[in-house]
C-alpha cells in the first residue's frame, strides 16, 4: 500500500479528507495515507464504510462533507460497488484489488451522482 500511496503523491493526490471504516486496519490504512499524501486533517472514521452498508450510504456520508477531493478507506465488497455506483453501473463488478486507488471525478452532488473514471492504480501497477 505504501508503494502505491507513495505513485499516487508523487502524481499530486492529495485528499482534502480522508474517510475511513471503524475497523483497525482500514483505520491503519487511512492513516498511513493521511501521512504519505499529507492530508492536514485527520481521518474520519465512519459506520457508513462498514462492509454491510450500501453504496448509498456512503454517497451520503461524502456529500455531506464540505471537500473537493475524498479519499476513503474501507472494505471489500463495498468499495467495488461504490465504484459501480458512482459510474451509474450498478450491474458492472469492478476487480477491485486490495490496496489499490482509484479515482473518480464525480460531476453531480444531486442524490444520484453521476462518475467520470479517470484511472485505477494497483500494486501491480505501482511496482509492488
Amino acid at each position: 500500500m505504501r508503494i502505491v500511496l507513495r505513485r499516487a503523491y508523487q502524481a499530486g493526490v492529495s485528499p482534502d479528507v480522508i474517510l475511513t471504516s471503524p475497523y483497525t486496519r482500514a483505520e491503519e490504512t487511512a492513516e498511513t495515507a493521511a501521512e504519505i499524501l499529507g492530508c492536514r486533517r485527520k481521518p474520519v472514521i465512519t459506520k457508513a464504510l462498514l462492509p454491510s452498508s450500501s453504496p448509498d450510504r456512503v454517497w451520503k456520508q461524502i456529500s455531506a462533507i464540505e471537500a473537493s477531493s475524498v479519499l476513503i478507506a474501507g472494505h471489500e465488497p463495498l468499495l467495488s460497488q461504490f465504484v459501480a455506483f458512482l459510474l451509474n453501473c450498478p450491474a458492472v463488478k469492478v476487480d477491485l484489488k486490495k490496496g489499490a486507488l482509484v479515482r473518480l471525478d464525480v460531476s453531480s452532488s444531486e442524490p444520484r451522482p453521476n462518475g467520470i473514471l479517470k484511472w485505477m492504480l494497483t500494486p501491480r501497477l505501482a511496482g509492488a
